[in-house]
């Protein structure tokens, strides 16, 4: 079953997502400077759109989407996708992110908790750990097209930023969607322990850690099987 690239204008943005399939909707959110079209790298979407209605967006500012805003924030992207779900008639989801998409989930997840029914987070973030921002402080903005370097002017200013992803315990205890975390132990931006202590404040939530893994272990040749099948085996 092939899906069709669709464009919606959602919040000031121009935002391109595919869409298809038959069954109960699963949205999937890339990480940052990825696009929705990387999720081909883990899934036979064809396959998967047998069972699922797929909505796959290209995040504002990444792939075929725009971001008419100076900046850039995760909670915009919640909002982004949130609009999405609307325009489409979705009034509850399943969803799986990347880092990007990960935390993207967390502020739809907590700002509206019965939009998600549940979720995986791949090396999502409760905040920004000092040596991630040293990691931000280096992104690259001299290279590439224009989009590159604006997402790396972006990721500069990540670096100073403690009110975009800043979320507490307390908080994260209000989400109610069925949560697995999946964290790779060799993460170089953000450590294993804080997938721990997401997994502690978040009820009921189940943890997944990749031996050996780094940030965005699922795209590891070894990993991504095994990570489809679970994935899929907790939504339903």
């Amino acid at each position: 079953m092939t899906l069709e690239r669709k464009t919606a204008s959602v919040n000031g943005a121009r935002l391109s997502y595919q869409i298809g399939g038959n069954g109960p909707p699963l949205c999937l959110l890339h990480g940052f400077t990825g696009q929705g079209q990387d999720w081909r790298h883990v899934f036979d979407l064809e396959d998967l759109a047998r069972r699922r209605r797929l909505i796959v967006p290209d995040l504002r500012g990444h792939g075929q989407s725009t971001n008419p805003l100076a900046g850039f924030t995760h909670g915009q992207c919640a909002l982004d996708v949130a609009a999405l779900l609307d325009e489409l008639e979705i009034p509850r989801t399943k969803a799986i992110g990347m880092s990007l998409g990960g935390n993207t989930l967390l502020h739809l997840a907590t700002r509206q908790r019965d939009r998600v029914e549940a979720m995986v987070l791949v090396s999502a973030t409760m905040y920004y750990p000092a040596q991630a921002r040293a990691v931000m402080r280096q992104a690259n903005i001299e290279t590439g097209d224009e989009q590159a370097r604006t997402l790396g002017r972006h990721a500069r200013a990540f670096a100073d930023d403690y009110t975009d992803m800043s979320f507490t315990p307390p908080l994260l205890a209000t989400i109610s969607a069925r949560t697995l975390i999946v964290y790779g132990d060799r993460d170089m931006l953000y450590p294993v322990e804080m997938g721990v202590e997401m997994y502690r404040a978040i009820p009921g939530a189940s943890l997944w850690v990749v031996p050996g893994g780094n940030h965005g272990p699922i795209f590891a040749p070894h990993e991504k099987e095994a990570f489809a099948r679970a994935a899929l085996a907790f939504l339903e």
